[in-house]
């Protein structure tokens, strides 16, 4: 089975400020980090070639220091990685992104499965899955939790849905998008944080995908951020503890006081 997992480097969203006069992330001095909903999916891959076999390639748009990434992937056990860089995909939404990734799988070229992580944790959006399925004209299974049973022309999935779970079947090639799943991503051995130094990362431009500028980065997004701002707090919570009569005789005290009950 030859997988395609398509991550992504972020910033660390726990540590991220907004810039309150601005509206935007201030992301100088936050560390980047491997989107988390990807490293489930490049768990689930890496099982999957340990169960079929077959290939693991990992493919990234972004910055040159994205490479760091994938090298993290190749100590886990991928078999290549590719990133995409190139200053005309600079500033892309979701569609110019999924366009770009969708010319860098098809300079790929084969493949049976292509996994997303269900959304990045800077953007929440959850659409390159699913965009670039349908500039691929690829059947598509979102929110995967796990995989029931592979073969080599088929896969069996479990689905997450908001009222339980579903379990669907689908044929190869496919593209899913995979919520945290309950296994963690591995760790990598010494001798393979070492030997992913000496591997080669294939760094492929505009032209080496043969994508039309005007629809990658800020050209090709239709979208524009106003702003980004922090929710003011306009409630506080508070927790009544001790036992069930406790509590009860609590919140009946704290109703009083706000004029809410008259006795």
């Amino acid at each position: 089975m030859n997988i395609i997992v398509c991550m992504k480097q972020v910033p660390d969203t726990q540590k991220v400020r907004i810039d309150p006069e601005r509206g935007t992330l201030i992301r100088k001095g936050v560390p980047a980090i491997t989107n988390p909903f990807d490293e489930s999916g490049l768990e689930m891959a890496l099982e999957l070639k340990e169960t079929l076999g077959g290939s693991v390639t990992v493919l990234t748009m972004g910055i040159p220091d994205s490479e760091c990434m994938l090298r993290d992937a190749l100590s886990l056990g991928a078999d290549s990685g590719i990133l995409l860089t190139d200053a005309s995909f600079s500033g892309a939404d979701t569609l110019a992104t999924s366009y770009t990734l969708s010319k860098g799988i098809e300079r790929i070229g084969n493949f049976d499965l292509l996994i997303f992580g269900k959304q990045a944790i800077d953007g929440d959006t959850a659409q390159v899955g699913p965009e670039v399925a349908g500039l691929l004209d690829l059947p598509l299974i979102t929110f995967v939790s796990g995989v029931i049973e592979a073969a080599d022309t088929y896969i069996v999935v479990e689905r997450m849905l908001d009222n339980g779970k579903e379990i669907l079947r689908s044929d190869f090639p496919l593209v899913i998008s995979v919520v945290k799943a309950a296994n963690r991503l591995r760790m990598p051995s010494i001798d393979r944080i070492i030997g992913s130094f000496n591997r080669k990362i294939l760094k492929y431009g505009l032209q080496d995908i043969g994508a039309e500028e005007g629809r990658c980065g800020l050209k090709g997004s239709p979208t524009r951020v106003k702003k980004i701002f922090t929710p003011k707090q306009r409630s506080r919570v508070e927790y009544l503890d001790g036992s069930l009569e406790e509590k009860g005789r609590g919140f009946v005290e704290l109703i009083r006081e706000k004029g809410l009950l008259v006795l």
